[in-house]
């Protein structure tokens, strides 16, 4: 069996972040780059999102765009997956969107 191609550490960074966010608490995405340390690179964390192996621990669901929306397609079922999880968890959508103020994880080492 030949092993698939490693994450970069920048995605390792990512995932690593992204476990520390609590159930019931969400982050945006470029609040996850600011507390692993890659401060302006929001779209980056979307591919680590993206790039997650099947099955991975990794709660990828708790996080949001900067509107506090999902950014998933809705045409795949992956946004409604995200929303039944985050719902699940708590979390509560009005109009399709999250109220980061009362919902957004305070525990990221932010500048």
């Amino acid at each position: 069996m030949v092993p698939g191609p490693q994450p970069s550490e920048s995605y390792r960074l990512i995932w690593r972040t992204v476990r520390r966010i609590p159930k019931g608490r969400v982050a945006t995405y470029g609040q996850v780059a600011r507390a692993a340390g890659l401060g302006g690179q929001a779209r980056l964390v979307g591919y680590a999102m993206h790039a997650l192996p099947e099955g991975s621990s990794v709660p990828w669901h708790r996080v949001l765009n900067f509107r506090g929306r999902i950014s998933l397609p809705e045409a795949d079922g992956q946004a409604a997956l995200q929303r039944a999880l985050l719902e699940a968890e708590g979390v509560l959508f009005r109009n399709g969107v999250v109220d980061l103020d009362r919902f957004r994880w305070r525990g990221a080492r932010e500048p």
